[in-house]
């Protein structure tokens, strides 16, 4: 390969929380615990990757660094144009322009303007569960209250929206809003157009917004591929929020910097005054770059060898699961970077609980996390962005001192 994936590089002393957090202090309640003597930790909780991003954009953030004045700015129309053709050549968008995007400091603070136009506070909002813990957060600290729809697997084990649960809980909670994640975060399923289509068509019938979370949208796998829910309907395009960043695909998020997407006129300038009341919702001028930079020709190479990186980590690991720690269920994801292990038939066979199960792991250094946090009772969500030595090296500790001691 043209870029490397398999350097093991030390991020101590390099403010990356995926690392400095495991045994020290606790900032989202989920962060593991130091090993034991003898065993190095291996980050995979966080959703964090454990490679070097692109070289596009270390260089486009030293070449604008390199100039001594760092003073107010506005986006420019190359910034517009990189999220523009990067949408088009990944995710077929037509139609986007640069009046229908718009800056966010952070997906989650992206969701919560959004929400605060179409919802008032107490609210009732629907998502899918297991639902990633960035929204149980946001949207109860903001005062929404949550209705879940569980995702279900179906015979082959794929994990599937109930649309009949849905539709009965939009109208028994006369829900008016919704937030979508697309691909989904734990489940890491990529939804085929004809489920979106159901979806937006529920959601058009009991005129319920979409709030969609598609910052995991170039990290689709096995040939799947990401269809934004604005693109499936002219209704879909005009009731849905959909919000995107760079900074799961090339490990960005210290930067900050993701970008909403909004059609409808009504919709964006609604949105845009509530990010901008707090006067804190401001681009960041390396941010801007590091965007540019990534969003290039050399960032797309980076991605598609990236992409066979990841396929190889999770064929490995869904592989060893399936050989080697029995009672411990998996679906393969089609997308995103991470595994939800259903470990309820593993613990009950041997009498263990989730919380013994997650020490003996921390214990060895393999820093997985709680999946309780995802509304998984007996589940656990594990990283696979790291180079395949150091996985190799995880599941061979799982092995000897967790599943089979």
């Amino acid at each position: 390969m043209k870029y490397d994936f398999v350097s093991i590089i030390d991020r101590r002393g390099r403010d990356a929380l995926a690392v400095e957090s495991i045994g020290g202090s606790k900032r989202w309640g989920t962060e593991p615990d130091a090993p034991q003597e003898g065993f190095d930790p291996i980050p995979m909780w966080v959703a964090d990757m454990n490679f070097p991003t692109a070289p596009a954009v270390p260089a486009a953030i030293i070449e604008r660094a390199q100039h001594p004045l760092y003073g107010y700015f506005r986006p420019t129309d190359d910034y517009y144009g990189a999220i523009i053709r990067w949408q088009e050549t990944y995710n077929g968008v037509t139609g986007l322009e640069p009046e229908h995007i718009g800056f966010e400091n952070g997906v989650m603070g992206g969701v919560i303007s959004a929400l605060s136009v179409l919802c008032s506070r107490g609210d009732k909002v629907l998502l899918h569960s297991p639902t990633y813990n960035g929204f149980t957060d946001a949207l109860t600290n903001s005062g929404y209250q949550l209705v879940h729809s569980p995702l279900t697997l179906d015979g082959d084990g794929i994990w599937r929206m109930d649309f009949a649960d849905m539709e009965r809980k939009i109208v028994e909670n006369r829900v008016h809003a919704a937030v979508f994640c697309s691909p989904h975060n734990p489940c890491g399923r990529v939804w085929e157009r004809w489920e979106l289509e159901r979806f937006m068509e529920l959601c058009k019938k009991y005129d319920v917004y979409v709030v969609s979370d598609e910052i995991w949208s170039d990290l689709t796998l096995y040939g799947h591929r990401h269809i934004p829910v604005q693109m499936v309907s002219e209704d879909a395009r005009r009731r849905t929020v959909a919000v995107y960043a760079p900074s799961k695909t090339f490990n960005l998020a210290g930067l900050v910097g993701s970008y909403h997407v909004i059609y409808d006129r009504w919709l964006r300038e609604r949105v845009e005054k509530e990010s901008s009341l707090c006067h804190y919702n401001s681009m960041n001028v390396l941010s801007m770059h590091a965007l540019i930079g990534a969003y290039s020709p050399e960032g797309r190479e980076w991605l598609e060898e990236l992409r066979q990186v990841l396929e190889g980590n999770v064929d490995y690991a869904c592989d060893y699961i399936g050989r080697r720690f029995g009672g411990v269920q998996v679906s393969k994801p089609q997308g995103t970077y991470m595994l939800y292990l259903d470990c309820t038939d593993w613990c009950a066979g041997r009498g263990r609980t989730i919380d013994q199960l997650l020490k003996a792991g921390w214990d060895v250094g393999v820093a997985w996390q709680d999946g309780r946090a995802f509304n998984g009772p007996c589940h656990i969500r594990m990283n696979l962005a790291l180079p395949l030595s150091r996985v190799q090296e995880a599941f061979r500790r799982l092995d000897q001192y967790v599943f089979n001691p």
